[in-house]
């Protein structure tokens, strides 16, 4: 089974209320060969919401308590990006997942970018903390880029 950001599957539930629908994901979860995963909505979070960054680090010093989570008001919310992070682990090895396809740059879902933590739009490498938990537990955890460049190489 593969996962798949709720975003990517056309559900709107980013920070803003919006999605980021891709059609060949949408497609797999249309053909029940993909399960949808939001978890900043699984860890608690509203939709819309404040967006948030990492500060200070990525989402492996988040796990590690080495950096926290802050929406653009100022407002810890570690703590519900963990509880997410920790919710769609359990899913993932319910599931059995063999591919997890997560939005890029999310503080959750990143799985090669986030946001630098300044809220001035710059990107750097860096995983979020729901991308990084997986990745630690074996899980192959890629973006949505990344799944497209796959589908071309096929």
């Amino acid at each position: 089974m593969i996962m798949v950001s709720s975003c990517l599957a056309g559900l709107e539930v980013r920070y803003n209320g919006t999605h980021c629908l891709h059609d060949k994901l949408k497609q797999l979860v249309d053909n029940k060969q993909a399960i949808t995963v939001c978890p900043e909505l699984m860890g608690g979070l509203p939709t819309p919401r404040e967006p948030a960054e990492i500060i200070e680090g990525d989402g492996y010093d988040v796990l590690n308590g080495a950096a926290i989570i802050k929406d653009r008001s100022g407002v810890d919310v570690t703590a519900a990006y963990m509880e997410g992070a920790v919710r769609t682990l359990e899913l993932a090895q319910q599931l059995q997942a063999t591919l997890v396809v997560l939005k890029e740059n999310s503080p959750s879902c990143g799985s090669s970018h986030i946001y630098n933590g300044k809220f001035v739009g710059e990107k750097i490498a860096g995983n979020g903390i729901t991308a990084a938990l997986l990745k630690k537990h074996g899980f192959n955890v890629i973006s949505e880029d990344d799944f497209m460049q796959m589908l071309h190489e096929l």
